[in-house]
């Protein structure tokens, strides 16, 4: 049995292309596997806090040492780590941004990389402790940004996303892109009939 951590991020609603295809696929899902666990957050419409000067006072200092306000301050941190830990898989949808993330995943991402529960650091360098998952990003695009393109250096998405992620140890990623959407009628729903098909051959792996 699989567990399965689905995360939106855009602050859209129905018209949001990523959490169509990634609705889309979690149906899907259930009915190829219908007793998985599937746990969901909404940060697009629901976001966490950004970092403040009490997390990261409480973030290096050992729990058993936590005033009430360091406890009230990494408390988010812990239970988003919590759930991130639990699934054996991950279904994440993330719009670009500027090229990049936006804010409220960066948010996330901040509170969930951490120091002592997802990552460690000693005099060798540092290492990931979340191993053994697979992950599926479903990226919205307004442009198109292939390998060897003109435009490829524009996107900062797809290998930040790496390197934080394969930082904590997961490597298994498989990135669903839903690129040119921007591009007039045909382009867009090319690019969108090509998300759906890869989406639904990733349910078979």
């Amino acid at each position: 049995m699989t567990h399965i951590l689905h995360l939106d991020a855009s602050p859209r609603g129905d018209r949001s292309i990523s959490r169509t295809l990634s609705k889309e696929f979690i149906n899907e899902w259930k009915v190829a596997h219908p007793n998985d666990i599937i746990t969901y957050r909404d940060i697009g419409h629901y976001p966490v806090p950004f970092v403040s000067e009490d997390w990261i006072a409480a973030a290096f200092t050992p729990s058993d040492q936590h005033t009430p306000e360091l406890a009230a301050a990494i408390q988010i941190s812990d239970e988003l780590i919590d759930e991130f830990l639990a699934a054996d898989r991950y279904v994440f949808s993330i719009p670009m941004y500027n090229f990049s993330i936006p804010a409220n995943f960066k948010a996330y991402l901040d509170q969930i990389v951490r120091v002592g529960r997802t990552f460690s650091v000693d005099e060798t360098g540092y290492k990931g402790l979340v191993h053994n998952r697979k992950m599926t990003i479903i990226m919205a695009q307004g442009g198109a940004y292939p390998e060897g393109s003109p435009t490829h250096a524009y996107d900062l998405q797809t290998p930040y996303l790496k390197l934080i992620f394969g930082f904590i140890g997961i490597t298994d990623i498989e990135f669903v892109y839903a690129d040119s959407l921007n591009m007039g009628d045909e382009a867009r729903n090319l690019a969108i009939a090509n998300a759906q098909s890869a989406l639904k051959a990733a349910i078979a792996h």
